[in-house]
């Protein structure tokens, strides 16, 4: 049933009020908050198993989302590691990034802030209601999380856990709420609930994304399906390069930062093709190619123009020949998403203008794109990866959850 306005408004409230009383805790509450909930999910793992087998059981959930709805004993140690992880990084509130002081003698700084209210609409990742919930929670800001009816059961008792901990340290509970109406209609209400939600964070689908982008009246911080491309140049380690390719298609093909295309140098196609094809295949993954991909292994299944812009969330990946960096270059950067590409190259030069010209939030020289994850980049977790200019681009996490305001100090200054 499709959820009241007034009732989704009260959230916004109860989430404002939250914020403000955020506020006034100290960072060493905090982090004993965020050791506290981690304490707690590990306490409570049967009943968060328990509930994420609920969700399992449904036969809606398409096959290639199984394994991002998945809880298991290790991946809730996981969450838990996260959660202490942020608690153990610097506390970004209340830093003066720059002071000053003007020609008319007052003291200007320009202090960090939290946003304030944060929405998050996602998927089938229950995992991001204990990243974005301790993101939001160490910088100050409340959140309102919204996710996929897929993962409803599983996020339901995540948040339990975590309001539980924030009610047992005397802490408003309302820091961390869910939307348990997983209707479209709700989630379009949510997406304008101007008065109380300061930004909206959507994490999922180019579907979902978009969706979000075209109905939100609140502000969006975009974050990115993953179309990532792998360059192998004809200066590469192919050995190296089959690894990362390897690695970064099938470790967890359903990610945004999974490998989806691969483009090889002619002048290495040739020995080249057949190896890497062969490796990929021995991992299950559908090969597909451009005309000259298939005059050198034949069988490769042809590539449609269709697979070129196409995030699989699969066991899939496409291959193209190219004639030079240049032509990989423009190609990825009409194709991509702007989220992660790589270059495989022993040639300096050339991978320092693949990093300079492909239009990216992370580019990488020798290495997977998996490793496009907060919890990768030292962040302790991620609320998401940007793959938008303003404010925030890449993964996300404390800095990119705060704002600024300058703080000024004078003694009787009036304005001439």
């Amino acid at each position: 049933m499709e959820m009241a306005t007034a009732d989704l408004e009260q959230l916004g409230q109860q989430a404002q009020q939250a914020s403000y009383a955020l506020g006034l805790l100290t960072t060493t509450q905090k982090n004993d908050v965020l050791l506290a909930m981690a304490a707690a999910l590990t306490a409570q793992q049967a009943t968060i198993l328990a509930a994420n087998a609920q969700d399992l059981e449904n036969p809606q959930v398409p096959e290639k989302f199984v394994d991002r709805l998945t809880l298991t004993a290790d991946r809730i140690a996981d969450m838990a590691t996260g959660l202490k992880q942020v608690a153990a990084l610097p506390d970004p509130i209340g830093n003066v990034d720059h002071a000053w002081k003007n020609t008319a003698g007052l003291m200007i700084a320009k202090q960090r802030v939290p946003l304030g209210v944060i929405g998050m609409i996602f998927e089938a990742r229950p995992n991001v209601t204990v990243d974005a919930s301790a993101l939001c929670f160490k910088t100050g800001n409340a959140v309102i999380l919204r996710g996929g009816k897929e993962a409803l059961h599983s996020n339901q008792a995540l948040v339990n856990v975590l309001r539980g901990a924030l009610q047992a340290a005397g802490v408003d509970e309302n820091a961390i709420q869910l939307i348990q109406d997983t209707s479209h209609a709700t989630a379009e209400k949510f997406m304008q609930l101007t008065d109380y939600v300061d930004v909206l964070i959507p994490r999922g689908s180019a579907r979902l994304i978009q969706t979000v982008l075209a109905k939100a009246t609140v502000p969006v911080i975009e974050t990115g399906a993953g179309n990532c491309h792998v360059y192998v140049d004809q200066a590469a380690q192919l050995k190296m390069a089959t690894d990362i390719v390897v690695n970064g298609k099938v470790q967890r093909p359903s990610v945004c930062n999974a490998t989806e295309k691969l483009l090889i140098h002619a002048a290495v196609a040739a020995d080249y093709l057949p190896t890497i094809v062969q490796a990929l295949r021995d991992q299950g993954v559908e090969v597909r190619g451009d005309a000259r991909t298939r005059a050198i292994v034949p069988d490769v299944i042809p590539a449609t123009d269709a697979d070129w812009g196409t995030e699989y969330n699969d066991l899939i990946i496409a291959v193209k020949v190219v004639d030079s960096e240049a032509e990989a270059i423009q190609h990825i950067n009409r194709y991509n998403t702007q989220h992660s590409e790589a270059i495989v190259t022993d040639n300096y030069q050339a991978g320092k203008v693949f990093q300079q010209r492909v239009n990216a939030a992370c580019v990488y020289i020798n290495a997977s794109t998996r490793f496009t994850d907060g919890f990768e980049f030292g962040f302790g977790a991620e609320i998401g990866i940007s793959t938008q200019k303003l404010h925030a681009r890449g993964p996300m996490g404390l800095v990119e959850l705060t704002s600024y305001k300058y703080v000024i100090d004078g003694n009787g200054q009036v304005r001439q």
